[in-house]
């Protein structure tokens, strides 16, 4: 038994005695245990979720987005069950809500919400900000497209939270490869500026690609990339990335560098700086 089991089903087999059970595993839920001392994952607490529901519950939020591959999920987040039951224990959140077979899809035998019905229970239940980021990473782990989530939205048209979910879904981007590009992307966004693209390929006229900027406006080449710790930590990543802006600049590109410590009305000005240094006139 080296994984998230059910203890009286693990007696009823033989596969353990009482005192094995008691003496070398751990109960995370009633009649759930998992090896003693081990630190379950996020997977192993899906599963550990599902069988204390008795095998009912279904997978929802973010341990769903998890389980289709979605990155940027600490393996502590609870567990969302989409399940009719009011005593969940610590670190379960039960859901009363309708879903349909067509909404329910087996990963390694746990039911768990299919990436649209994952994605409209996220657009509804997140913040806005937290939303986009949690649908972008949902959109880069699957062929989720924001369509499949309409059919949904036109499925439970009374649900709460639709309102919110559809201005999420209209600032849902592939592009956005983790949470703190989609954060940036959203603060040019609600600056008023145009809506960036995302992922420009720099190349040299054979599309053979050069570089990919996170976000940006091609007819002004302006871009914006947001830097995280390893571009200052890893002076071999250091040194790449300065050769990489000495070449982008040779073709044109003024690219805005944001750090995590940058105040956003910093980087807002720096943004409309450049793009009025290109011609763009912010009305």
């Amino acid at each position: 038994m080296t994984t998230v089991f059910s203890g009286s089903d693990a007696l009823r087999c033989g596969d353990l005695t009482p005192y094995q059970l008691r003496t070398g595993f751990e109960a995370i839920h009633r009649d759930v245990y998992v090896p003693a001392f081990a630190t379950p994952t996020l997977q192993a607490r899906s599963k550990a979720a599902f069988l204390w529901s008795k095998r009912r519950g279904t997978v929802a939020g973010l341990a769903a987005s998890a389980l289709h591959g979605s990155q940027w999920i600490a393996d502590d987040e609870p567990i969302e069950l989409i399940w009719r039951n009011q005593h969940a224990p610590d670190g379960v959140i039960t859901r009363n809500e309708r879903i349909a077979a067509d909404e329910i899809v087996l990963i390694d035998d746990v039911p768990v919400t299919s990436p649209a019905r994952t994605a409209f229970n996220l657009g509804r239940h997140l913040p806005r900000d937290e939303a986009v980021a949690r649908l972008d990473a949902l959109v880069n782990a699957t062929d989720l497209r924001p369509a499949d989530v309409d059919v949904l939205v036109a499925r439970y048209p009374g649900a709460r939270g639709i309102r919110r979910l559809r201005a999420v879904l209209q600032l849902v981007d592939s592009g956005g490869k983790s949470p703190k590009e989609t954060s940036l992307r959203l603060l040019l966004i609600d600056a008023g500026l145009p809506r960036p693209e995302t992922q420009i390929l720099v190349h040299n006229g054979d599309y053979y690609p050069l570089a990919y900027l996170d976000m940006g406006w091609e007819e002004y080449m302006v871009a914006v990339e947001y830097d995280g710790d390893q571009h200052r930590k890893d002076r071999k990543q250091y040194l790449k990335d300065m050769s990489r802006l000495r070449m982008l600049e040779l073709r044109g590109w003024i690219v805005i560098r944001v750090v995590a410590e940058d105040h956003p009305l910093d980087v807002l000005d720096r943004v409309r700086k450049a793009l009025a240094s290109r011609g763009f006139r912010d009305t």
